[in-house]
């Protein structure tokens, strides 16, 4: 019975001590805020502010463990180059839909309403060099569609 106890209260240390990791860990990684732009293809502009996944880091944690996210705000990650991209949603509360863009700022892919905790990979389909989150409806609510354009700081300007 003893040595019961004991497993248990070392097996609940070790976890405890686990998680103050995690949490330390977590804490560490520091997202910049940029405003950026989605254009529609009828040119309707809506405002968005995103935290910027700029390297590994940053990347590899994203949203994971977020529980909320006000509605016109979002994360984009910059890959620093054009490839293709698999993401997937293990340890992210929040379910999201996912844009992927090219070099020029426009939307290729989208796969919405990614499932909160799957491991399930969700592949860009083709080379990207932007992933852009939204919380999950963004795109139904806003009427984004392939083809329409992300503009901002981080991209290049919109050709005339």
């Amino acid at each position: 019975m003893i040595a019961a106890r004991q497993l248990v209260t070392r097996s609940a240390l070790v976890a405890l001590f686990l998680f103050a990791l995690v949490s330390a860990s977590l804490a560490e990684i520091v997202f910049t805020k940029d405003k950026m732009r989605l254009v529609t293809a009828d040119n309707v502009v809506h405002e968005l502010t995103v935290e910027l996944a700029l390297d590994g880091p940053q990347r590899e944690q994203g949203l994971m463990f977020r529980k909320t996210m006000a509605p016109d705000h979002g994360m984009l990650f910059d890959f620093g180059e054009t490839r293709r991209v698999m993401m997937w949603m293990k340890n992210t509360y929040l379910p999201l839909d996912m844009l992927f863009i090219d070099s020029q700022g426009v939307v290729r892919t989208i796969r919405e309403d990614a499932v909160p905790h799957s491991e399930a990979i969700i592949d860009s389909g083709e080379p990207i060099s932007f992933v852009l989150e939204l919380n999950a409806g963004t795109v139904r609510r806003l009427h984004i569609r392939p083809g329409d354009r992300l503009e901002g700081a981080r991209l290049p300007p919109q050709r005339p």
